[in-house]
């Protein structure tokens, strides 16, 4: 307690007098070395007299300029780079009432008057003296702590790790790691392949060499691991420094990207072990924040499907801009429990989590009348495509129906946007389940002629990591002792990152002028055997042989190769560089009007066939191959021992 009490009564009472007084005593010394100085230490008498009458107003007016500059309201254990500016604006503005006194007064006026090299030598030890003292402050005190720190750490639980990247989000996470103990690493040097850096010392750290170096460096330095510190990394890079592990071996970390960083959104030494969203590559969303906030802020928005993958994303970026209501429709509770749990912890919205099921139409009438929404993203569908296979009158009344009823409902009470997520399954079809998204495309198209409300529809491939998608599977597996299953070993998908699709659906809602089908840019495809293999080797194994793939033929309804777009579709490019306008011709009203009542009416009646078959025939682009039904080919059901010699060599 007493230590305590001491330790109060010195930072508030004593701390600031002594501070003053340092800096009078570098203030004073200052003026006086400048007329030692000035007269090469043999001041005149005639001189000292007059040094010494102004000596007094020159302190008191270095004083006021380091007050008006702010310096006294820095903590000078924490002074940097950044705070040398207030000293430079506090030596200026001593400076100038200095000069004005010397040129205006006449030569009667010599108290008032101190000599030009006076006012240049004492200022720049004056202020040079006050920065000089409150540096040393500080390096007294990361001496201090650096002790403290390497005190607490473990030098025997201390991992060698070697930092690849030595640019700014490089130095920023050696620096944070540096000042915590409790992260139990040391970094013997940085890796960084720009010839300019090699040999380079950064805080202390050096570049011992490039990505070519890293076998010798791992062997020589006994690295446990390599951290990648590169901010925005592309896939090309990451890849390149991933296999350059794999043939050593040692484990690959990575840092969160700079960008996330940098909006404070995680902390540089949040480092975590290397993902397959990694290995993507895809680059930073750039939103037209201005546009958005008018698209969002103080609107009442619903999210249909809340709890689910793109849902529950989208509530969280929509939540960002500051919604007067934000609504979240979902009929599987526990999942709406969820994301309504996680929003309250992090905003102080408006918050309505609702149970419905989108297509029951007194319910939605009903939550539509009351609250008005404004801004609809429908989300809400069933998208596993063999499981639609099997169950097609299902597919056709979640995707189809319900996508005419909140529609309507929206139209109705005058809604400003209404966004349909759509899929790239929804080009050529060759699923029940991509055929009843094409068929809720032309819903949304066929509304936007009929309601003052902006109707659109956006098209966008495999979100990665999302319920039911490809990535948990794997995982599941692998955790399971394995085998992976790939349907076949030359199948490609389109993937995206789940807040990547969120943040461009939200983009493509604020630019819509209505019945556009907007397609977002996903980059290249990848295959799935290729995923496949990286999941097994970020798990820490090796492919075919601590975990084998297996091979199991093409399931129904599925195709080798997703397009994003029919061939005979133009797109148009939009002011955003990753969201382009698929030029895709709507059906008439009556036409769409017809296909509703047929498609409700063979629901209804659950005749399973019939509904793949009238969709058949309304999407004449639709490719339903039932050879696709069948079971694996024989020389995709070959057996593992074949497979590990056929697939490992697969480049």
């Amino acid at each position: 307690m007493d230590n305590e009490r001491a330790k109060f009564w010195w930072s508030n009472f004593l701390i600031k007098p002594v501070q003053f007084l340092l800096d009078l005593i570098v203030l004073v010394s200052a003026f006086i070395l400048a007329y030692l100085l000035r007269f090469d230490f043999a001041i005149p008498d005639s001189h000292k007299y007059l040094a010494l009458s102004q000596l007094s107003f020159v302190v008191l007016i270095q004083f006021a300029a380091l007050t008006l500059a702010g310096v006294y309201t820095f903590i000078w254990r924490y002074v940097g780079i950044a705070e040398i500016r207030s000293f430079f604006h506090a030596w200026m503005g001593a400076l100038l009432p200095l000069l004005l006194l010397r040129l205006a007064l006449p030569s009667d006026y010599q108290l008032w008057r101190v000599p030009l090299s006076i006012i240049i030598i004492d200022g720049m030890l004056a202020f040079g003296g006050v920065l000089g003292v409150r540096i040393m402050r500080r390096a007294i005190y990361e001496r201090y702590e650096k002790r403290r720190r390497e005190a607490t750490v473990d030098r025997e639980k201390s991992k060698p790790v070697l930092l690849i990247g030595a640019g700014r989000a490089g130095i920023m996470a050696a620096r944070e790691i540096q000042n915590r103990g409790d992260m139990n690493l040391a970094i013997k040097g940085f890796v960084d392949d720009d010839p300019r850096k090699r040999g380079a010392i950064i805080h202390g750290i050096k570049v011992l060499g490039a990505t070519k170096d890293l076998s010798r460096l791992v062997r020589q330095l006994e690295i446990d691991h390599v951290v990648i510190t590169i901010a925005q990394a592309s896939r090309q890079d990451i890849r390149r420094i991933v296999d350059a592990c794999e043939q050593i071996p040692i484990k690959v970390r990575i840092i969160p990207g700079l960008y996330e960083i940098l909006q404070g959104q995680v902390q540089v030494s949040r480092i975590r072990d290397l993902q397959l969203e990694d290995l993507l590559g895809r680059d930073p969303v750039v939103l037209d924040t201005d546009n958005l906030t008018q698209f969002l802020t103080g609107k009442v928005v619903v999210i249909t499907g809340a709890g689910g993958s793109i849902g529950s994303e989208l509530a969280r970026q929509v939540a960002r801009f500051n919604p007067s209501k934000l609504l979240l429709l979902e009929r599987a509770e526990p999942a709406l429990f969820n994301i309504d749990c996680e929003l309250r912890e992090n905003t102080d919205l408006n918050i309505i989590p609702l149970i419905a099921d989108v297509g029951d139409e007194t319910r939605v009438r009903s939550i539509f009348e009351h609250y008005r929404p404004q801004v609809i993203f429908h989300a809400a569908a069933h998208k596993h495509v063999p499981m639609m296979e099997l169950n097609v009158a299902e597919a056709i009344k979640n995707n189809v129906l319900a996508t005419n009823l909140l529609g309507r409902l929206a139209g109705e009470v005058e809604a400003e946007v209404f966004v349909l997520i759509s899929t790239d399954k929804a080009v050529r079809p060759s699923s029940v389940m991509g055929a009843s998204k094409r068929v809720a495309e032309l819903v949304v198209q066929n509304l936007n002629h009929c309601f003052k409300t902006r109707f659109v529809a956006v098209r966008f491939g495999n979100v990665i990591g999302s319920a039911g998608s490809v990535l948990p599977i794997f995982r599941e597996q692998i955790r399971k002792g394995g085998p992976v299953t790939v349907t076949h070993p030359d199948m490609t998908r389109y993937f995206m990152t789940i807040p990547e699709a969120a943040q461009l659906v939200l983009q493509t809602g604020a630019m819509a002028d209505g019945g556009e089908i907007f397609v977002l840019d996903m980059g290249e495809p990848v295959r799935i055997l290729d995923l496949a293999k990286d999941t097994i080797t970020l798990s820490g194994l090796k492919p075919f042989e601590d975990i084998d793939i297996v091979i199991t033929g093409v399931r129904p309804g599925e195709k080798l190769f997703e397009e994003l777009e029919m061939t005979d579709e133009e797109m148009s490019r939009t002011r955003h560089p990753k969201i382009f306008i698929g030029n895709i011709a709507a059906y008439s009203n009556e036409r769409v009007a017809l296909i509703l009542e047929r498609l409700a009416s063979l629901s209804r009646e659950g005749q399973e066939k019939g509904l793949r078959d009238f969709l058949e025939q309304v999407l004449p682009e639709a490719c339903f191959n039932p050879s696709q039904f069948t079971a694996p080919e024989p020389a995709l059901a070959e057996s593992v021992a074949q497979q590990k010699a056929t697939l490992a060599a697969t480049p």
